[in-house]
């Protein structure tokens, strides 16, 4: 099948190399291997600390031994993918061809595997152009948000090959990820602003959604925008509570984020000088990290949620790139919390075409860093991702936060078994959560039915995952009825 789109979105490309300054990282240069330390302590207050260009430090670099997402039959290029953490396993969307979805234009494939170096299964299309309105030839470049229970798809289409500045942005709903439903009565959400006409006709599109606090952050490409670079290179930002923009939208300005009739108002501010890029936030350091390629590899910039400082110097993760990363995101696109160390560590994982085939990018492997020296967890709301896991306490003891409040067990090794992770040092803001119970050795322990289980703390009970707490908590297990679960006050669980 010939290809069409492909020159015009391999035009970004090659205006990126050519023309794009690479945000390179002292970061990338630090040897592999250092090993975490807290961070600096931080006055407890309701806002994030003023975090400025802090250096971070890379480890554990990783990539796939080979592509692990590629298209069948005549798929002949296959980039842009999106990736999420979901119902266990990694889901991934992309932009390719198949001769078998109607009709002959780009079309969203779909595939799952274990992990991110998978296996994948094999892939097919989930959704196409429509065969009229704004998106009649060509549906492409997929983000993805869970909202709820309901997925949100934003996707480039475009109703022809000659773009002509003509490239908008849809959404679509799916309740599985895998059957879709055109929103917005099937019509485009987002077109372009027509601010500059440039030699670069791409129009609007590559757009990236992350769903924080109720409001849906849209990152994306608009070639004609004002604030872009001459080649056209631009990331662009708009927000809404509204799923489908059309109402309540604000723009990124360079007074900070101000409400706009429509979503084509002039564009007056670029986040990052670039094309085809991803992003997602960081909650346990209150920032957003966007992906875009450089001459490096994949390069992470790290803006604040004002938009109004650069909380860390840019992040490289090094490998031979053709188009689009793809973050490893959760389905609100969000940061996976890093078992190793939420409050300091964050995993910067991506999916990304790696070679050309016939003009077109394809071959998409994984690539990988971890990123060290966040200073996160430094109020409530960012220490939320520690729910679960467990820190040294102040007593010698071992303290699981639960909540926003501690579950503190005698015994380090059920406090283990309770967590979901543990953590070798204390965050300072754990000293300021409430104990809600204390776990002495050897309590009783009850069975319940459909495999539940509990520690019985006076007449209270503290509910447990497996009965390898009690276990390690020493404590007699006695089988009990459902009525007699169902009348224990629970304490935690």
């Amino acid at each position: 099948m010939p290809l069409r789109r492909r020159p015009l979105a391999l035009l970004a490309a090659v205006a990126l190399l050519g023309a794009v300054t690479a945000c390179t990282s002292e970061a990338a240069g630090e040897p592999v291997g250092k090993a975490a330390s807290p961070p600096a302590p931080t006055a407890q207050t309701n806002t994030p600390p003023p975090r400025d260009r802090l250096k971070l430090t890379v480890e554990n670099g990783r990539q796939s031994p080979g592509t692990v997402i590629a298209g069948v039959g005549d798929a002949v290029y296959n980039y842009a993918p999106a990736v999420m953490l979901d119902q266990g396993k990694v889901r991934t969307w992309w932009c390719s061809q198949m001769g078998i979805a109607a009709p002959n234009g780009d079309d969203v494939l779909y595939s799952e595997g274990p992990g991110a170096d998978g296996p994948f299964t094999t892939a097919h299309p989930v959704f196409s152009g429509s065969g009229g309105s704004f998106d009649a030839m060509h549906t492409c470049d997929p983000s993805l948000v869970k909202i709820g229970d309901t997925y949100f798809m934003y996707y480039t289409g475009a109703s022809r090959d000659d773009h002509a500045n003509g490239s908008s942005v849809g959404v679509a709903t799916s309740k599985d990820g895998l059957s879709w439903t055109r929103a917005n009565g099937g019509q485009a959400i987002l077109g372009s602003s027509g601010d500059i006409i440039r030699e670069n006709t791409y129009g609007t599109g590559q757009q990236s959604a992350i769903y924080l606090d109720g409001w849906v952050y849209l990152l994306f490409t608009d070639t004609t925008g004002f604030a872009g670079a001459a080649n056209g290179a631009g990331q662009y930002v708009l927000r809404s509570k509204d799923p489908l923009f059309t109402t309540g939208v604000e723009t990124l300005s360079p007074q900070g984020f101000k409400p706009v009739r429509k979503t084509n108002e002039a564009r007056t501010r670029s986040v990052v000088e670039a094309f085809s890029a991803d992003w997602m936030w960081i909650a346990a350091a209150s920032a957003f990290a966007i992906a875009h390629s450089t001459d490096e590899g994949t390069t992470i910039t790290f803006w604040n949620k004002e938009f109004t400082r650069h909380p860390y110097d840019p992040v490289v993760i090094p490998g031979v790139w053709r188009e689009g990363p793809g973050l490893v995101r959760t389905p609100e696109g969000h940061a996976p919390i890093h078992a190793g160390g939420p409050c300091d560590k964050v995993g910067i994982d991506v999916l990304r075409a790696t070679t050309m085939d016939s003009g077109a990018p394809t071959n998409i492997r994984h690539f990988g860093i971890d990123a060290l020296g966040l200073n996160g967890c430094a109020t409530p709301e960012e220490a939320e991702v520690l729910d679960g896991f467990s820190v040294p306490s102040p007593e010698r003891t071992a303290d699981v936060v639960v909540g926003g409040r501690v579950v503190r067990f005698e015994r380090g090794s059920a406090a283990a078994k309770y967590a979901r992770g543990v953590i070798g040092w204390r965050p300072k803001i754990v000293d300021s959560f409430q104990v809600a119970v204390r776990v002495p050795a050897s309590v009783p322990a009850v069975l319940g039915p459909d495999g539940l289980a509990g520690l019985l703390v006076g007449d209270k009970l503290v509910v447990i995952k497996s009965l390898e707490v009690a276990q390690s908590n020493s404590s007699e297990v006695t089988v009990v009825t459902r009525e007699q679960w169902d009348r224990y006050d629970r304490l935690s669980g």
